[in-house]
């Protein structure tokens, strides 16, 4: 353990040093730092980090850049290995928040074998349904917000035709679904249902898109397609290529719900 520590001494001579605030670039200080816990604590944290330079090379790659601000955000700092850890891995924004996470809203992205497209985790991007939302997807390589530019992201085994796959706007289930609740079909009238498609971004259109998004899986749904036609108060399914009505009939007597 000695050695280790005494090691540490002659790669990096300061490292020790009490004082908090960084050195000029280029000292190793600047770079790798020991730092007081707090004021009055003789403990100490670690901190690494890499300089501002809008001269670097990775800038000029849309994969490295998008979403940053190179005369504001360090260089990218590599762990040329694994990286390991018996804890946790954090990310946190502040108060430049847009040069602390891409956008300030990715907290992790990884990528495929082809460098460009990737998985990706972020936070409080949109507001929906009156909350915040956490987002998880595969994007592919065409760096837009076209149906076309997400994969299938998949949760419950790496096998084929099996476990649970999610698109932008379809999930594909190869496995039973069991509910401890109630099930509810989607209520779709003439204002939810749009024939074309709008111009643009789909991202700058997302509520008129979804309302193409609707036409085109009611027209291209297979027969068992089903929902609940809110202008009509029917339901409807798809049967042998044709929509028909769900005969339903008023409960029995003497049965009623509280809800």
């Amino acid at each position: 353990m000695k050695n280790h520590i005494f090691s540490i001494l002659i790669l990096f001579p300061g490292m020790f040093a009490q004082a908090q605030q960084r050195q000029e670039a280029g000292s190793p200080n600047s770079y790798i730092q020991l730092v007081n816990g707090s004021q009055q604590s003789a403990f100490k944290r670690v901190e690494l980090r890499s300089d501002i330079d809008t001269t670097w090379f990775r800038w000029k790659e849309r994969g490295y850049s998008f979403g940053f601000a190179p005369g504001k955000t360090p260089m990218y700092t590599t762990v040329d290995g694994i990286l390991s850890t018996p804890y946790m891995i954090q990310v946190r924004g502040n108060a430049e928040e847009r040069n602390k996470k891409r956008w300030g809203y990715h907290v992790f992205e990884g990528y495929a074998k082809d460098d460009k497209s990737r998985i990706t985790m972020l936070v409080n991007k949109h507001i929906e349904a009156e909350r915040p939302v956490a987002e998880l997807y595969y994007y592919s390589t065409v760096y837009n917000h076209d149906e076309t530019a997400y994969n299938w992201f998949k949760i419950g085994s790496d096998v084929r035709q099996h476990s649970f796959m999610f698109g932008r706007d379809k999930a594909l289930f190869y496995g039973s679904l069991k509910l401890t609740n109630a099930l509810t079909l989607g209520a779709v009238g003439k204002e939810d249902i749009s024939t074309t498609k709008p111009d643009g971004d789909d991202e700058q259109n997302a509520e008129k898109d979804a309302k193409y998004v609707n036409y085109k899986e009611l027209k291209n749904g297979g027969d068992g397609t089903i929902f609940y036609d809110k202008d009509r108060d029917i339901v409807v399914i798809k049967i042998k290529g044709k929509w028909m009505k769900v005969a339903v009939e008023a409960l029995p007597e003497g049965v009623s719900y509280d809800f």
